[in-house]
């Protein structure tokens, strides 16, 4: 199978460390001196960026979580001009507020080449139609594999997500070769098919890019069967670059990094430390080919495993292994970034009570979200016309915040239960 870049993607493990290393010294300097946020980081700990020389030195860099990114809304954290800005992509923040993040033209063309690099893993070819069924829009998914799509040099067709009837008549019509879309949605479409009485062997679709959310390798034979296709995992997140931050290649055994972009590591939660390869810890990345957000030691919270033997595919970079939990209490519904705090605002704004549970499934390979929540004291006698208004009311705000639907359902007072310690707000039945 082809390589879209094998001068990077089979390099050495030594000209991949001089690389590395080059940028990060670069890229610490972009930092240190446009982006007031590190600039104070760097000058509390007493680090000058000539102290780092080499990517060996990535460990005396402090870490960047999250709230940094939410604390310093919106452009805070850009390192370049308003001028220099192409596009800006955000995802929601814990209080309600997006995570935004900027792209120089450069850091546009860097997400494409690695969103390019994981449709050519997936066996993607310059005479293929990459059907992008990820939602469009401030949400990273559906531009990533458009723009990689057509780094590769392929035809994009931007279907975006929805109207399954009518991406099943666009696969017929259009023939098209590989399906771009979250694991549940490519069940759905899936199911469709059959139901509709459709033999997917008579589609010409042959592989699918699926990512934005955790899914199993059951889910991954069942999407196989019910598409007739080979299914891929893609990784990404929107603060670093949205899909094409790690890709499967044909041998599935883990997903390869563009290391030339973005380095990882895996660090224990608690205390910090970098953990050996083969260990599992929490996934952290550098920006080291980013200008606009040059994100340094950013903890993703995803659970995983890296390993940097060479691939039998070919390659050399760093595989990390299918994420296998979080290190903080983030929901991924539908490929949409939940928290419950959120859920707590919205309550709070509202005039709520905060005593809610947030129940996750998967219904017809699609997931869903009820938020339960107490009602107020005096809402008690209220008409069963003025609770469904009022759940409504609720629906339409979470939707506002979350970008997602979450159903809700009043519940008497003191039905829901209590904690001596954390309270559990979220039972989630989905298996991943």
């Amino acid at each position: 199978m082809a390589i879209f870049k094998p001068e990077i993607e089979c390099a050495s493990r030594t000209y991949l460390h001089a690389l590395q290393s080059e940028k990060l010294v670069k890229m610490v300097e972009n930092a240190y001196n446009n982006v007031p946020f590190y600039k104070q980081k760097f000058d509390e700990m007493g680090l000058k960026p000539e102290d780092i020389k080499s990517i060996d030195d990535i460990s005396k860099l402090p870490f960047t979580v999250k709230t940094d990114l939410r604390d310093n809304y919106p452009f805070g954290l850009f390192a370049r001009p308003q001028s220099d800005i192409v596009r800006i992509h955000a995802s929601s923040g814990t209080t309600g507020k997006a995570t935004v993040v900027g792209y120089t033209q450069n850091d546009i063309d860097v997400w494409a080449d690695g969103a390019a690099r994981a449709i050519c893993a997936a066996g993607g070819k310059k005479d293929d139609i990459i059907h992008v069924s990820y939602g469009y829009g401030l949400f990273t998914g559906g531009l990533g594999l458009h723009y990689g799509a057509e780094k590769l040099g392929a035809t994009a067709l931007p279907v975006s997500s929805g109207n399954t009837k009518r991406q099943v008549q666009l696969l017929q019509d259009f023939g098209s070769d590989i399906i771009c879309c979250t694991p549940s949605y490519a069940m759905f479409i899936g199911e469709s098919i059959r139901d509709m009485g459709i033999d997917p062997k008579s589609l010409k679709v042959r592989a699918g890019i699926f990512g934005a959310e955790p899914w199993t390798d059951e889910m991954r034979k069942e999407i196989e069967r019910l598409l007739d296709i080979k299914a891929y995992d893609i990784y990404g997140l929107s603060e670093i670059a949205g899909p094409g931050v790690s890709y499967d290649c044909e041998c599935q055994n883990g997903m390869h990094v563009c290391e030339d972009y973005f380095y990882p590591e895996i660090i224990d939660p608690d205390t910090l430390e970098v953990l050996p390869d083969g260990e599992y810890g929490e996934l952290v990345f550098t920006c080291i080919g980013k200008e606009a957000l040059p994100l340094i030691r950013y903890r993703t919270r995803d659970i995983c495993a890296l390993t940097r033997e060479k691939c039998a595919c070919g390659r050399t970079t760093v595989r990390m292994a299918k994420p296998r939990g979080r290190s903080d209490d983030m929901l991924i519904i539908r490929g949409i970034n939940v928290f419950p705090s959120q859920v707590e605002h919205v309550l709070l704004s509202l005039n709520m009570t905060p005593n809610y549970l947030i129940i996750v499934d998967r219904k017809n390979n699609l997931d869903t979200m009820e938020v339960q929540v107490e009602m107020m004291p005096d809402m008690f006698s209220d008409t069963v016309k003025s609770l469904e208004a009022t759940e409504k009311m609720i629906e339409s705000a979470l939707q506002s915040t979350l970008n997602v639907h979450a159903k809700v359902r009043l519940m008497e007072p003191g039905t829901l239960p209590r904690s001596e310690g954390k309270a559990k707000r979220v039972i989630d039945n989905r298996q991943f």
